[in-house]
């Protein structure tokens, strides 16, 4: 549960950076439900749980020639934590987890961008459950170029994992259930 909020924002986050050869500025398309933060979590070494943020927004610069100037902005709002389960979601959402009636918003705003190979590096602050740690995600460019309606896209997937622990989660998962992993997918339309 916990996994989604974060896996929610390191994934806007890492999407957020990639894309043209010039510098450019992205606004994430939530609109046309064409981004996602995702998460997962171990349910007792047996299985996984899958969530995901409905509600963030955010932003990034994406130059393919020269990653140093790529930034990435991501903010989400922590109520909108879902797990397909009401009862789940409802305990995430509590100060066994999120805390989200004390801490709405998490954000992702990225420190610097690498590229390793085909891949980016995006280390950046991951702000969480009023916990501020860095965190490095690894993306992938997806593809980029003209749109039906006249506008310019760039895709990214993004993933990396974050220890509930470091962000003041202290609830006991088990030994299987320490990290969650963060899964985001992202396109952005340049603005």
């Amino acid at each position: 549960m916990l996994k989604k909020s974060v896996l929610g924002l390191a994934a806007a986050a890492m999407l957020m950076s990639a894309g043209s050869a010039v510098a450019a500025d992205y606004k994430i398309d939530k609109e046309g439900q064409h981004a996602f933060v995702q998460f997962r979590i171990q349910h007792l070494g047996y299985s996984w749980i899958y969530g995901t943020f409905k509600d963030f927004d955010g932003s990034f610069t994406f130059d393919e020639k020269d990653p140093s100037a790529d930034k990435v902005n991501v903010t989400i709002n922590t109520n909108s934590v879902d797990t397909n389960h009401a009862e789940r979601d409802k305990h995430l959402r509590s100060a066994d987890f999120l805390n989200t009636a004390k801490f709405a918003q998490a954000t992702f705003v990225s420190t610097s961008v690498k590229k390793d190979g085909d891949d980016l590096d995006i280390a950046g602050n991951l702000t969480l459950n009023g916990v501020t740690k860095p965190v490095t995600l690894e993306a992938k460019l997806l593809g980029q170029g003209k749109d039906p309606w006249g506008g310019y896209r760039a895709g990214f997937e993004a993933e990396g994992k974050i220890a509930l622990k470091d962000f003041n989660i202290t609830k006991d998962l088990g030994p299987a259930s320490q990290e969650v992993e963060l899964i985001i997918s992202l396109e952005g339309v340049r603005q």
